[in-house]
């Protein structure tokens, strides 16, 4: 009911339009969870790495025995990357068994049938150790290359 001098105050969109402005969103949204997950998993990283770093300074007299009787470079380096992996698996199993729980009390309280995919879960966990043993690799590094006296001099 418009007369011929009057502004429109109504506006047409398609549905391409709506779905090019949906994808545009989504992008943008997909964007800032990757910057946002990947910030985590730095520190997350970083704080693997100061833990190991610690544990390798507690237990410089342990390492100095190890390499007085035998072990090798490679045993120590190996000792504290399977340690900095079985840290993080650990933490990535408990952290997505307490997402799964969240998810189905919410998924009940909502009465919507959802449930996590069980090769992502397996991926997850393995991202989770390969950040352990790429964070773990500086202090295992250091724990291997310890000069046996020095190590059993440390107090």
């Amino acid at each position: 009911k418009l007369r011929p001098g009057d502004r429109n105050n109504f506006d047409l969109v398609t549905q391409d339009e709506i779905l090019d402005t949906f994808n545009k969103f989504t992008s943008v949204f997909f964007l800032v969870m990757i910057v946002l997950s990947s910030v985590a998993l730095m520190v997350g990283g970083i704080g693997v790495m100061a833990i190991m770093m610690v544990s390798v300074t507690d237990r410089t007299r342990e390492i100095g025995i190890r390499k007085a009787i035998g072990a090798t470079r490679r045993e120590i380096l190996l000792q504290f990357l399977v340690e900095a992996a079985t840290l993080t698996g650990i933490g990535g199993v408990i952290g997505i068994a307490i997402g799964t729980a969240i998810g189905w009390i919410i998924s009940r309280a909502l009465h919507i049938d959802a449930s996590a995919p069980l090769a992502l879960t397996a991926i997850a966990v393995l991202v989770s150790v390969g950040i352990g043993v790429v964070f773990g690799l500086l202090p295992a590094r250091r724990a291997a290359g310890l000069d046996p006296i020095d190590a059993l001099r440390y107090e």
